[in-house]
């Protein structure tokens, strides 16, 4: 996976496309955007939840485990998704996390341009169930999660989950 950089990024509530707002002059030092590209691959999916759990590990992002377990969860499901859907017409995905004062987003961005929509759960079939999932998990954690068209025409499906030191 190749990281792309850092920056400092918009906040949850507005989505991928919002301007910056006015937040402290002097951001915590965890306080960033990181993204990663990678082929639309099966490999992908582990290589991406491993570069977001070091990379909340490494910049000493507070967050409890419980947190780090259902952002590495979303992670998967969405980078599967990526790899499975969207491969045919994005052979590249890139992977986003960008970390406030007070919440932690993960988004996964690929070329196709379908927008998928969470499936009321069917339980006599085995799969179909991601994006349930990430919308529970979200959820639950007291945040939420959306899809957004790009401007290329691609899609990026994020979801943020308020920061919760670990106590």
């Amino acid at each position: 996976m190749d990281n792309h950089g850092r920056g400092y990024g918009p906040r949850p509530e507005g989505g991928a496309g919002a301007p910056l707002d006015d937040g402290p002059l002097d951001p915590l030092p965890y306080e960033g955007v990181w993204r990663f590209t990678a082929p639309a691959v099966d490999a992908s999916v582990p290589q991406a939840r491993h570069a977001v759990r070091d990379l909340l590990s490494r910049q000493g992002v507070p967050a409890s485990d419980d947190l780090v377990h259902g952002l590495l969860l979303i992670v998967s499901e969405l980078v599967t998704n990526a790899v499975r859907h969207a491969a045919l017409l994005s052979p590249m995905l890139a992977v986003e996390v960008a970390v406030g004062a007070e919440w932690v987003r993960v988004s996964v961005e690929d070329n196709h341009p379908y927008r998928p929509t969470a499936l009321e759960a069917d339980h006599a079939q085995t799969g179909g169930r991601g994006l349930l999932l990430v919308t529970e998990i979200a959820r639950e954690a007291g945040g939420v999660c959306d899809v957004e068209h790009t401007a290329s025409g691609g899609k990026v499906i994020w979801a943020a989950l308020p920061l919760k030191p670990a106590r």
